[in-house]
């Protein structure tokens, strides 16, 4: 587990995206579509949240709105050490949505394998695969500013759609198939 003195990944993972993304406001349903958790747990988890003084609430209309409250002495480290442990999930989609040619794209590696529950040391570093034609230097710029805020290395691989699908001997590919895989939740955009 990434970070086992959380009381769930639901947790970890809400905490992650309003600590990771302190400029936004979101209402429960959007925190549920981000992190793939029903809206029943999101609004149970962020009354605890609120509760313990983590998340801030307005209400807007029916809408009910979450921030993460960084005036708390918690902020700082909670941030961080968010940052290193569910960090990844939060912070690539949106750095990498923009993007064109990404079929589909998964952290793998030593940071997946501990999202599965497999035991080792912290992750050091995000490895990042991307399928599809997206331009390297693109990919490159993306993973430097997913660097600044995860505070390790982030490192892309990127390869085609065919080879994904039909390269089954590759070994690299063979390899990535026979691990932990994290799919990141990124809307398909056209090549340009």
């Amino acid at each position: 587990m990434l970070l086992p003195l959380l009381r769930s990944r639901a947790v970890g993972e809400l905490l992650a995206w309003l600590y990771l993304h302190p400029e936004g406001e979101y209402s429960t349903t959007d925190l549920a579509a981000r992190t793939g958790t029903s809206q029943s747990t999101v609004s149970r988890e962020v009354d605890r949240f609120t509760s313990a003084g983590l998340t801030v609430e307005r209400r807007h209309g029916n809408l009910r709105l979450i921030r993460a409250n960084n005036d708390t002495i918690v902020a700082k480290p909670l941030t961080d050490l968010l940052a290193v442990t569910f960090g990844p999930a939060a912070v690539l989609p949106p750095l990498l949505q923009p993007l064109s040619g990404i079929d589909e794209a998964y952290i793998y590696g030593s940071w997946a394998a501990r999202y599965a529950n497999q035991a080792g040391p912290p992750p050091r570093d995000v490895d990042v695969l991307i399928v599809g034609t997206a331009d390297d230097d693109e990919l490159y710029d993306a993973a430097r500013i997913a660097e600044g805020i995860l505070g390790r290395e982030v490192n892309i691989s990127r390869i085609s759609r065919a080879s994904w699908i039909e390269d089954v001997d590759n070994p690299f590919v063979k390899s990535l198939r026979s691990r932990p895989l994290y799919p990141l939740q990124i809307a398909k955009r056209a090549a340009s």
